[in-house]
């Protein structure tokens, strides 16, 4: 199979979200996948205990030095792409039967795509805050899309994804419009976990780009008064 032409990260649109929904879907399978990932769930927890201890290093490395260390920065990447391909097969999205490599690479045949573009400066005052402070609204709104789930969904993403289910098990279909508007709501997700992974000062729009592919256009901006104070 021919790999995707995936748009790369630019300026202005910093970190790409990229799904094909495959077909066909099995209609049973889907009832047993939780069993089925549990071996990811186990490593992932353990690479996320990682990805907090890398995030330490890289917030101090930021506040002294204005850069991510590029070998940590490709780990935590590495660790979200692994975590979104996972979230793809199981119930973020169910839109792929393919299970999802033990990778921390980036996978280009696989249906569901993950890159952020490596900063070459960041902010070292922003780090203090854009974690916790600045992130607030938008914490506030992924509560609502994921229940706090951080693998395998929930909230109004687990919903939209157990309806599709139903009706993949009597048609065999995936709703083409529940799945656009289910990855549009995971990308707002990964955008605001990469922000708060401290991986990019490009404050996450609050808009819901549906469908499997990434916008083209460059996101709008925050005030560079506000988000960049140096």
């Amino acid at each position: 199979m021919t790999s995707p032409t995936v748009p790369a990260p630019a300026a202005g649109r910093p970190v790409v979200v990229w799904a094909r929904l495959d077909a066909p879907l099995s209609r049973w399978l889907w009832l047993v996948k939780w069993i089925l990932v549990i071996p990811h769930y186990i490593v992932l927890l353990f690479l996320w205990i990682a990805v907090f201890v890398v995030w330490l290093i890289a917030l101090f490395a930021i506040l002294f030095t204005e850069r991510y260390p590029r070998p940590l920065f490709d780990f935590t990447l590495g660790v979200l792409r692994w975590t979104w391909r996972v979230g793809f097969y199981a119930y973020s999205a169910l839109g792929t039967d393919r299970y999802p490599p033990f990778s921390l690479g980036p996978e280009p045949d696989y249906p569901a795509r993950l890159d952020i573009a490596y900063p070459e400066r960041l902010s070292r005052w922003l780090v203090l805050v854009k974690w916790w402070l600045l992130a607030i609204p938008h914490y506030l709104v992924i509560a609502f899309f994921i229940g706090g789930h951080r693998y395998s969904g929930g909230g109004l993403v687990m919903l939209l994804v157990i309806i599709a289910a139903v009706v993949l098990l009597f048609t065999e279909k995936y709703p083409q419009g529940i799945f656009d508007l289910v990855i549009g709501l995971d990308r707002w997700v990964l955008r605001v976990a990469a922000y708060t992974a401290l991986m990019t000062d490009a404050y996450p729009p609050f808009r819901l780009d549906q469908g499997g592919e990434e916008p083209l256009e460059p996101l709008t901006p925050a005030p560079d008064s506000l988000w960049n104070p140096d």
